[in-house]
């Protein structure tokens, strides 16, 4: 009830300095009270314009900064990893967020992946889904162009010339297709969480009564295997896998 009052009097703060009601310039008061080194403020604002289905890289970072200087460091990790899915290849974000990682307590060596899978994973992070879509669109319309070509020309060189290029095209059409289709689903599922509770216990079984494997603290970033009831079967990035009660994670 206090956040939500809290929340109320924010926004009637933005209204009454003629930010207007406007998502946009919502956003651009959360920027005012940043400036303005009103860190709470900003996070309300932010957290409210996230709330009406308004979602960018540049928003998640803003909030990951105001929780950063709050020194909610999970909060920051959390909002920097949602930045980062919408635009891989921001070189702030990436060194922001291994700033906040720093101050996780717990420093694990991730396992080493298939050779060819951790390939596969970073070429299709190099770009978001929409500028692979864009690609896609593009590489697209140029194989209709160079078949038209092949089709209506006649020399045997020329035609032969067109003829690869638009294999190629159809190989780029389709590869880049695919990466802003797995992409996408990775942004809407990315099957990550952070431990939320200041340390927890991970156990053997989904119960109390499973045995005590190993202990996590806030912060720590898991893959999220599979819910029963009230826990969660994780796996960590150097290979160990657990339970723990799922009210202690939140979801990527």
């Amino acid at each position: 009830m206090t956040k939500r009052i809290l929340l109320i009097a924010t926004l009637i703060f933005v209204f009454l300095n003629g930010f207007g009601n406007s998502l946009e310039d919502s956003i651009q008061a959360g920027n005012t009270f940043y400036t303005q080194e009103k860190f709470e403020d900003a996070i309300r604002v932010y957290e409210y314009v996230i709330e009406q289905g308004y979602e960018a890289p540049v928003l998640y970072y803003n909030l990951g900064n105001a929780y950063f200087k709050t020194h909610k460091i999970t909060y920051s990790i959390l909002n920097y990893e949602k930045a980062l899915l919408q635009d891989p290849r921001n070189e702030d974000i990436i060194y922001n967020l291994d700033l906040a990682k720093s101050f996780v307590v717990d420093k694990i060596e991730p396992v080493p992946g298939f050779i060819l899978s951790e390939w596969h994973h970073a070429f299709v992070n190099l770009f978001s889904s929409d500028v692979w879509a864009i690609i896609s669109i593009s590489s697209f319309l140029l194989l209709l162009f160079a078949l038209s070509l092949y089709l209506y020309l006649r020399r045997y060189g020329i035609k032969k010339l067109f003829f690869w290029l638009s294999v190629l095209f159809m190989y780029i059409t389709i590869s880049s297709f695919v990466f802003s289709y797995h992409h996408r689903r990775l942004l809407m599922n990315p099957g990550t969480a952070l431990v939320l509770s200041p340390s927890v216990v991970v156990e053997s079984s989904p119960d109390e009564s499973g045995t005590d494997l190993f202990l996590i603290h806030e912060g720590t970033k898991l893959t999220v295997k599979e819910s029963v009831g009230d826990w969660t079967k994780i796996r960590l990035s150097d290979g160990k896998e657990g339970w723990v009660p799922t009210e202690s994670i939140i979801l990527i």
